[in-house]
């Protein structure tokens, strides 16, 4: 068991935990009262790191890394509280439900366990032996240690020694949906899984409806990846800038065909183009990265390093920056004040390369692209179709990220 440094006192916890929940009440992230009497009685100080402030430990919008792995990555985190209560409320977790957590830590199946209540049952399972035995201290030492049964084994495989499960809450991040998971679900059941699609997650909440899955609901949301048969890790191309330092484009599903090609793309350029679509100061622009993700050939991230250029200027502290390669060229999206009607930045991007040009009109013609479809994905518009069954034809722009069990796509509202 793992406690606060001032965890000792029992009156500060209680309060920061109230304040907590009332935090989430007030932004809507609460589903019901189950959910808010579980937030207001576990507590999450128990299963964060030892000398964790109290603090810290009840911030609604903070995760807490729990374990890292080299080079200080997160192996496992406590989710941050909003999350934990919005992916709750996306599996429409009630009382006598059967639960199967994918990831564990402990928390989440407290909460998980309180809301089911006696007539329910959570299962929670982790391939990290030292991440069950802390959830399993944590929950014996909150008083769920007989109302969770906790797994160690590679949860791409479920857990069917309890299955069927009314909801499956996948909480690692996932870049394919395991046919296990499918399969243990009841008929009417719901798995709630941040889902990666070419670089970008969004937590999705999916049902059966014929031979395929669609969504409910969809969040943004950032997770540690997925370890064992499920893990997929992106793959690195470094570029050294001839003015120093080195750029890193990083690529999930695409595929680039000779990427030596690239090797002398930062000598050529940069070759500035801008599209006219603009953004508030403040705008979110998150469903233009899957936009791009699902409809720019070439699609990546991009990592500015120290003493590129492309860090000195900037380029690259948009939020999640990508790009695209064009055969031996690529672009990357850049941002500009701008005075045109309806946004204080103006998306544009900048091409490297002997096509730098044509690399960066490519990237600016999608931003347009995405302009005209709609800003937002609708809640419904995701889907996840296993190996072996047909993606009918549509007139609506639809992006599809390949997977090895199956396709996902997202379906754009058509231009009316």
């Amino acid at each position: 068991m793992t406690q606060a440094p001032d965890a000792t006192n029992p009156d500060l916890a209680d309060e920061r935990r109230a304040a907590m929940v009332d935090r989430l009440v007030a932004d809507g992230w609460i589903s019901g009262p189950e959910v808010e009497a579980a937030f207001r009685t576990v507590p999450r100080h128990l299963f964060v790191p030892e000398g964790t402030p109290l603090e810290k430990a009840y911030d609604a919008d903070q995760s807490v890394v729990a374990k890292a792995g080299p080079h200080g990555v997160s192996m496992s985190t406590v989710s941050a509280p909003w999350l934990q209560a919005h992916m709750i409320a996306q599996a429409g977790i009630a009382p006598g439900m059967k639960v199967l957590e994918v990831g564990s830590g402990g928390y989440n199946a407290s909460l998980l366990a309180h809301v089911v209540g006696d007539q329910g049952q959570v299962v929670t399972v982790d391939i990290d032996p030292e991440v069950t035995a802390r959830a399993t201290a944590g929950l014996g030492a909150a008083g769920y240690g007989d109302r969770v049964i906790v797994v160690t084994a590679d949860a791409e495989h479920g857990v069917p020694a309890y299955a069927d499960y009314d909801a499956i809450v996948v909480t690692v991040g996932a870049w394919d949906l395991a046919p296990a998971w499918l399969e243990q679900l009841t008929d009417g059941g719901v798995i709630v899984v941040p889902l990666r699609m070419n670089t970008f997650t969004r937590s999705l909440a999916l049902r059966r409806s014929g031979e395929h899955w669609v969504s409910t609901s969809a969040q943004l949301c950032g997770f540690v990846p997925m370890q064992g048969l499920g893990a997929r890790k992106e793959r690195r191309l470094q570029m050294r800038d001839p003015a120093g330092g080195v750029v890193t484009l990083l690529f999930d599903e695409t595929e680039i065909d000779n990427p030596h090609s690239l090797a002398g793309a930062l000598e050529h350029g940069p070759v500035h183009a801008w599209s006219g679509v603009t953004i508030p100061d403040q705008g979110e622009f998150g469903d233009l990265h899957l936009w791009l993700a699902g409809f720019l050939p070439g699609f990546c991230r991009v990592e500015a390093g120290p003493g590129t250029p492309m860090a000195a200027e900037g380029v690259c502290r948009t939020w999640f920056p990508f790009g695209a390669v064009l055969d031996d060229s690529f672009g990357v999206m850049e941002l500009r004040e701008s005075d045109l009607p309806g946004g204080d930045r103006e998306f544009g991007a900048r091409g490297y390369g002997p096509h730098a040009t044509e690399a960066a009109e490519a990237l600016v013609a999608q931003i347009k692209a995405w302009d005209v479809h709609g800003r937002q994905i609708p809640d419904d518009a995701f889907a996840y179709w296993p190996a072996g069954t047909t993606i009918p034809a549509s007139d609506a722009p639809v992006g599809q990220f390949h997977k090895i069990h199956g396709t996902a796509t997202i379906t754009w509202p058509p231009v009316s």
